[in-house]
């Protein structure tokens, strides 16, 4: 491999994008003072919505990212802000009835919607082991906990018969046909993106606890987005199912293609199967050369989506930007392939010129093709978190760190 002459800026720029701008925006800005937590929306222009209902995805990925700024840099006040979205989720989310966590509470903390959502299950078992993992003060009850939603998912939600789980239960883990994860989503039993972040929350989970049925799950997990959500005559995902996997749309979700490229590398080097990883890999890198050739404009950026006629969504989301830099520099540690080192340092070029909001801090939710940010698009909201954006640093960070410490050896 060449050596990657800006990887010392690049690094510099990552962490102070990292612990300034986004983090810190979170600690300067999210919290509720008045209610306790943190404020379920912001807008564009900073406006706090304080009556607006709070997410459990927004709530477990603050967990997830300040465990983990934690873990890297052993600073108290990330722990505080880890601490806080714990009781937040601990205090208002957690059902105790029933198991599981509500999907919604309304800003006071009182249960708006109540059903059992897997894809936010799975985002409550992949922040409570990162706590874990940073050695939040909380771990021992924390791992029970996500043991616990972990064996619920299986009970309740899992298929046995056509593997994989279904999109979502009601309150008391029966059947509901209000099965759909947002407005734009198809409301079909079975989708990718559930899928692809409960393999991310069992990868992390099997971290810190390594029982055989785990590792099973976790195995076949990966068989099941190989052979069942990735299409291999074009190596791109099916985004929904019904129970017996037939596709319902022809969509490409770019942004999740080269997501799921790397966490499917991550799954299979976690689990340790020298043959899983094998075929892993090679597909990875096919996902990669896909989202490269077909998602990405000259800008660096990756498009939304196509629907599969070649209309594209060619507006430019925050978040396939970040997983973009991740997915494009696994893609180039595996295969030492320029191109994809060159699409990585483009995706940070994009991001630093149009997705950073150089105005209130953190990142832009969307901006147009031409680079117009979106005001209509909110800085905080039940989807608007700091877990892409926070995760890209993170990984950035090591896998550039890996990068030059392995080129210097090879010299």
């Amino acid at each position: 491999m060449s050596a990657i002459a800006n990887a010392g800026r690049w690094r510099t720029e990552l962490e102070q994008e990292l612990k300034d701008n986004i983090l810190g925006f979170w600690i300067r800005h999210a919290k509720d003072d008045e209610n306790g937590g943190f404020v379920g929306e912001i807008r564009s222009d900073m406006t706090v919505v304080k009556e607006a209902d709070k997410g459990l995805v927004l709530n477990a990925r603050i967990l997830w990212s300040f465990s983990s700024a934690y873990r890297a840099y052993g600073d108290e006040v990330y722990l505080e802000m880890a601490e806080r979205a714990y009781k937040a989720l601990d205090e208002w989310f957690r059902d105790r009835e029933h198991g599981g966590l509500f999907w919604m509470v309304d800003y006071q903390g009182r249960p708006s919607q109540d059903k059992k959502q897997v894809y936010g299950q799975a985002f409550v078992i992949y922040a409570l082991s990162e706590y874990v993992r940073a050695g939040g003060p909380r771990s021992e009850e924390a791992l029970a906990w996500a043991e616990e939603i972990y064996r619920l998912l299986e009970k309740y939600a899992y298929d046995p018969v056509h593997l994989g789980y279904v999109e979502a239960l009601a309150r008391d883990w029966r059947e509901t046909d209000d099965l759909s994860l947002s407005g734009k989503d198809l409301n079909e039993r079975k989708s990718m993106n559930t899928h692809l972040h409960v393999l991310e929350a069992y990868t992390n989970l099997y971290r810190v606890w390594k029982p055989a049925g785990l590792r099973a799950k976790l195995a076949e997990l990966i068989d099941v987005h190989l052979d069942h959500i990735v299409d291999s005559s074009n190596h791109h995902f099916l985004l929904f199912f019904d129970d017996e996997w037939v596709s319902k749309t022809g969509h490409v979700s770019y942004g999740h293609d080269i997501e799921g490229s790397w966490l499917l590398c991550e799954a299979a080097e976690v689990l340790g199967d020298p043959e899983r990883l094998a075929r892993v890999r090679k597909e990875a890198l096919a996902m990669a050369d896909s989202t490269l050739r077909e998602g990405m404009d000259p800008d660096g950026a990756v498009l939304n989506e196509s629907d599969g006629a070649g209309h594209l969504d060619d507006t430019k989301d925050w978040w396939p930007q970040a997983e973009a830099m991740v997915g494009f520099l696994n893609a180039y540690q595996l295969s030492g392939d320029e191109r994809f080192l060159k699409a990585a340092e483009a995706s940070w070029s994009f991001i630093k010129e149009y997705i950073v909001d150089r105005e209130f801090g953190e990142w832009h939710w969307q901006v147009s093709r031409q680079g117009v940010p979106a005001t209509d698009r909110a800085k905080v909201d039940p989807w608007k978190c700091p877990y892409h954006n926070s995760r890209a640093c993170f990984e950035g960070l090591e896998r550039l760190k890996h990068l030059t410490s392995k080129e210097n050896v090879e010299r």
